[in-house]
């Protein structure tokens, strides 16, 4: 008899337990989460060359809902809570489209937002970078002809690339939607690791540019924050 007390009464305590082991997890959970970075600079900042409302909206709203649906699909793949991104993408062919798509244009944006700075303000190609371009390229000149022909050749939303590729090389390329050449995926083409990268979504531009993606593309290389290309090609050189 009292046995069978002591077992139901652990039967009553299991949920209890449960409880409160899911509300001690809770918090940390919650920050494993993944996060928007903070904008580097104010939503004026890269005027003339992106306006203030697109800057707005595009890190208010594009970038935060890729987020949000990025961390509703944790409750599906609870493992993604332990995660990077990046360890996330190199292996999202596992996933389902929900954690692709939303994961990608999370990378991808905090990428983006990092690799602009205020005309003026962006530095240069470090030695060690500017040597790799005209090793791979033959000047720069080329290279930037190449990476804006890749933007404007991104047949609707997408995003151009330069990437050190596994063997340490640099290349160009460009990718759909929100796909990136970190991605597990038969269809990237050209893999590797990006230091620079473009958003050519309509998004992006239309307020200022409308359909001139051109013109946009011209004036971005305006923005660009060749500090943090430099930082990015370092680590990912190593």
């Amino acid at each position: 008899m009292h046995a069978l007390t002591h077992a139901h009464t652990s039967h009553r305590r299991l949920p209890l337990m449960l409880a409160g082991l899911t509300a001690a997890l809770m918090p940390w959970l919650a920050a494993a989460q993944f996060t928007q970075s903070p904008l580097p600079y104010a939503y004026t900042a890269l005027e003339p060359q992106i306006d203030a409302m697109t800057m707005e909206l595009h890190y208010t709203r594009h970038h935060k809902a890729a987020v949000d649906g990025l961390n509703a699909q944790i409750k599906t793949y609870p493992e993604l809570a332990t995660m990077t991104i990046e360890q996330v993408l190199r292996q999202v062919s596992k996933y389902n489209t929900a954690v692709r798509n939303n994961g990608g244009n999370h990378y991808n944006h905090e990428i983006f937002w990092k690799v602009m700075a205020p005309a003026g303000q962006g530095g240069k190609p470090s030695e060690a970078l500017d040597a790799a371009i005209k090793a791979q390229f033959g000047s720069m000149d080329e290279f930037r002809k190449q990476f804006s022909a890749a933007a404007m050749g991104r047949f609707g939303s997408g995003w151009a690339w330069l990437v050190v590729t596994p063997d340490k090389k640099l290349a160009v390329t460009s990718t759909p939607n929100q796909d990136n050449p970190l991605m597990d995926l038969p269809e990237i083409t050209v893999k590797g690791t990006p230091i620079l990268g473009l958003d050519v979504w309509e998004h992006a531009y239309y307020l200022s540019y409308q359909n001139r993606r051109g013109d946009y593309v011209k004036y971005w290389w305006d923005v660009v924050n060749w500090n943090e290309v430099n930082r990015r090609f370092e680590e990912a050189m190593r």
